[in-house]
């Protein structure tokens, strides 16, 4: 089972024999160095780097790429090596992107010589960063495990090389740069374009390279995009970037938070040098090639191919439906842009046309005005409905695309409606992602896309529970709002539950004034909470240390390098937040807490789920700005506040609720509760 670490997490390793896998969607330079006891670096014969690239257990690239396979045999290292880390920096000379925040985040595998995972993990929340050792395998009383380490060098090589000890880190570094600019280097190919024939691209295409996590463009068709967060009404439907949730993820109009206009590395609008490409480079390992997908059934003459789920490129059933919805979305995204620029081109041209009409004195009154008038609102007619039998034709293929795209998603992906929660069972792994709703366009209301966030979460989720959640304006009462975004709080909980492996998530529940016992029950009753809901200021002072604490302590582990020193019976599992009806039952030290959570949590497995309505906590001033933009903003009802920085369409979202009366959500937490249970004993 493959095991997706997040930073300081580690894993024991199988066997001695591995190959460790880098995609990082931009060419990078991949090195390791071997370590003693205490992590120290004796010298340059101690690190393998595209000049040096063999030592003895050990074999890295000749050059920098974007993908990357280093071999490892761990029973071939000398008896003196403890430690080996793996090391990426971006190649020096201006030869591409200035620091780590502005590329795709690094994906790092560790896989047997089959091909199949021990376990991977996404280097995400860099910055300015141009080094970073992304893991680290080592050696613990005659085992070996690898740890996700994710420590990053604005200094670059030269300074991480000099933190593990090595007197020459300097002199190497250059070194290293001398040889990666001798080499060639080589990148990802980018897909095919799209034809007119088979405007479906990623039927075929190889995993671009690029950004779900910030890649440049590369004047390729977008691909797989993620969630980010809103601000004020106004959020990004993009590419998830680290440090977000996206995704963090995100996955804007900021990279993980609001405020900036769009993610680093890409701009919120196409530019001269082609469409943005969202693709995610997420597992591009570059051997063995992934599994080919489904055989679509033979078209009939003229016709296109029928659609076939999981028709795009990944190495699992689950990944190629991923990346085929956010193809779809991709489709719907350009048909629509494409459709309103004929439109507008259409009115710009009546309009000249009318103008020149009649600045004419002679022509502006008579038969010859009426006729030129009239030509021109023909003429504004024949490219109108031009452009819209385009747009239907394009959105009849995506209708027929989602009928049968939906029915084959796995729970993680799919509805509450969906027949598959009938068949659940609790999962053994942790899945790509989760859906939190849908989106649509108002010009092409018959297509709804699943909103995919990334797991594990990246950043915390605000359940907006105000009045103006409501876009239409039709649901103006405060309490009623309150229980809908609690409602849905619980939904999106009780699908996290149901997502994790049995005892690998844990929910608490801050409800101050225990105004939100109906809308709790399925949680309360099913007995998945850690504890029932805190009731009054006390008992959110309670949880909130507790979880404080827990996010102190996993720092300080990460950073005294004693991932493994925690204090027993500590629960590692990730931890979700609720708190309903914020900031009423909250005092000032509770809300500093709150906003700590928010900013230092995701990076530690803790994660906030807020139910509140902005304005009511308007008395704390700019005090709590922070915290709202660090938050992923849904809304119980649907509300047009989400947006693509590739065309800039508002994307209206629908919320992923449970059908009335079912009792679906019942029934599986029922299933989590009894695994939970099992696990424990």
């Amino acid at each position: 089972m493959t095991a997706e670490l997040t930073r300081g997490q580690n894993h024991p390793l199988p066997r001695a024999r591995l190959e460790i896998r880098v995609s990082a969607g931009t060419p990078v330079v991949a090195g390791a160095t071997l370590g003693d006891d205490q992590g120290a670096v004796h010298g340059v014969e101690w690190v393998a780097h595209p000049g040096t690239p063999t030592l003895p257990g050990l074999e890295v690239s000749r050059q920098a790429a974007a993908d990357h396979r280093l071999a490892v045999d761990l029973d071939a290292l000398p008896d003196t090596v403890h430690r080996v880390s793996v090391l990426l920096a971006l190649p020096a000379g201006g030869r591409g992107p200035a620091r780590f925040g502005a590329v795709a985040a690094p994906f790092v595998a560790v896989t047997d010589l089959d091909g199949d995972e021990v376990a991977s993990y996404t280097v995400t929340g860099l910055e300015t960063e141009t080094a970073v050792v992304a893991l680290e395998l080592y050696r613990r009383q005659g085992a070996w495990k690898v740890r996700a380490v994710g420590q990053g060098y604005a200094g670059g090589l030269a300074d991480l090389l000099a933190d593990q000890k090595l007197p020459e880190a300097h002199r190497l570094a250059g070194t290293i740069h001398e040889a990666v600019a001798r080499g060639l280097a080589r990148s990802v190919p980018a897909p095919p374009a799209r034809t007119a024939d088979t405007d479906r691209s990623r039927q075929a295409a190889t995993p671009a390279q690029g950004p779900d996590q910030g890649g440049a463009p590369q004047g390729s068709t977008p691909g797989p995009v993620q969630p980010v967060s809103p601000y004020d009404g106004q959020g990004t439907v993009g590419p998830h970037t680290p440090g977000v949730p996206g995704p963090h993820g995100a996955q804007q109009p900021y990279r993980d938070g609001p405020g900036d206009p769009a993610p680093a590395g890409r701009s919120a609008t196409p530019t001269g040098g082609g469409p943005i490409d969202y693709s995610h480079p997420r597992r591009q390992n570059a051997a063995p090639p992934p599994p080919p997908p489904p055989a679509a059934p033979p078209a009939e003459p003229g016709r296109s191919a029928p659609p076939v789920a999981g028709d795009a490129t990944g190495w699992s059933m689950e990944e190629r439906l991923y990346n085929q919805v956010w193809g779809m979305f991709e489709d719907l995204a350009r048909t629509t842009a494409a459709y309103r620029s004929a439109v507008d081109f259409a009115d710009s041209r009546m309009e000249k046309e009318l103008d020149q009409a009649l600045s004419d004195p002679r022509s502006r009154i008579g038969e010859q005005g009426d006729a030129a008038r009239e030509a021109a609102r023909a003429r504004h007619g024949e490219l109108v409905t031009r452009a819209r039998e385009a747009l239907d034709r394009d959105v009849a293929q995506l209708v027929a695309e989602a009928e049968v795209v939906e029915p084959a998603l796995p729970a993680a992906f799919a509805r509450w409606d969906n027949p598959v929660w009938h068949a659940y069972r609790v999962p053994m792994e942790i899945p790509m992602a989760l859906r939190l709703g849908d989106l649509h366009l108002p010009d092409v209301d018959g297509v709804r896309i699943p909103l995919l966030m990334r797991l594990p979460l990246e950043r915390g989720l605000w359940i907006d529970s105000g009045r103006s959640a409501s876009s239409d304006g039709s649901l103006t009462d405060s309490h009623e709002m309150r229980r809908l975004g609690l409602e849905t709080a619980v939904a999106h909980a009780a699908r996290l539950l149901a997502v994790y492996p049995a005892g690998e998530f844990t929910v608490h529940v801050i409800d101050p004034a225990g105004s939100g016992a109906q809308a709790l029950s399925p949680l309360v009753q099913s007995g998945v909470l850690a504890a029932p809901p805190a009731l009054g200021a006390a008992g959110a002072a309670e949880v909130l240390a507790r979880l404080t604490q827990r996010v102190d302590l996993v720092q300080m582990a990460l950073r005294g390098g004693a991932p493994d020193a925690l204090p027993p019976g500590m629960d590692t599992s990730q931890q979700l937040l609720i708190v309903n009806d914020f900031p009423h039952g909250f005092d000032d030290r509770a809300v500093n807490q709150l906003r700590y959570l928010a900013d230092e949590g995701p990076a530690v497995g803790v994660h906030l789920m807020m139910v509140a309505d902005r304005e009511d906590s308007a008395g704390y001033g700019p005090l709590l700005d922070p915290l709202w933009r660090s938050l992923l903003r849904l809304t119980p009802v649907p509300d047009d506040h989400f947006a693509d920085p590739w065309v800039g369409h508002a994307w209206t979202y629908e919320p992923a609720l449970v059908p009335p009366r079912s009792q679906v959500l019942r029934q599986v937490l029922a299933q989590v509760a009894a695994a939970r249970r099992s696990w424990g004993r």
